[in-house]
């Protein structure tokens, strides 16, 4: 069996605050399908957005794939994702209120072989709120480090 492919997107939960995660299709051409699989994509500074009522990533980094020819997909395309008609309306109602966007959060082939892109509805956090994750994250570790003093 090959390797897992599990591309993250590690700045999303610190950027954000995901209220709800949602699996959806995503289409790709050979080439795209290829890279993803050699785990060649990136998720950073991707986001999705509503063109005609459908759902499509846009600044999804998938590398060419090395031993593609002319064919070769453009590595920044918009991508559009496959998602059921009413989870479709249900996102495009939320990312209409304020604050909201839908951002990936992750990119995997699932045990069908399948790309499968995880995307999150989130509200961009505050500063503070940033700040506040930095503080809880130092505490953390702090406690983890007396912990582990004690034990020895």
């Amino acid at each position: 069996m090959a390797p897992k492919i599990n591309i993250t997107n590690r700045k999303a939960s610190f950027e954000y605050d995901i209220e709800t995660r949602i699996e959806a299709g995503i289409v790709l051409t050979g080439t795209e399908i290829k890279s993803v699989r050699r785990s060649q994509a990136s998720l950073e500074d991707s986001y999705c957005t509503f063109m005609n009522n459908e759902l499509y990533v846009k600044a999804l980094h998938i590398a060419e794939y090395s031993e593609g020819s002319y064919n070769n997909h453009l590595s920044k395309r918009d991508r559009k994702l496959l998602l059921h008609k009413v989870e479709l309306r249900k996102l495009h109602n939320r990312v209409k209120e304020k604050g909201f966007t839908i951002i990936p959060t992750r990119l995997y082939i699932n045990d069908k072989g399948y790309a499968k892109l995880e995307i999150g509805l989130a509200r961009g956090k505050k500063l503070h709120d940033k700040r506040q994750d930095i503080k809880k994250r130092e505490a953390d570790r702090e406690i983890q480090a007396l912990r582990n003093k004690s034990h020895h």
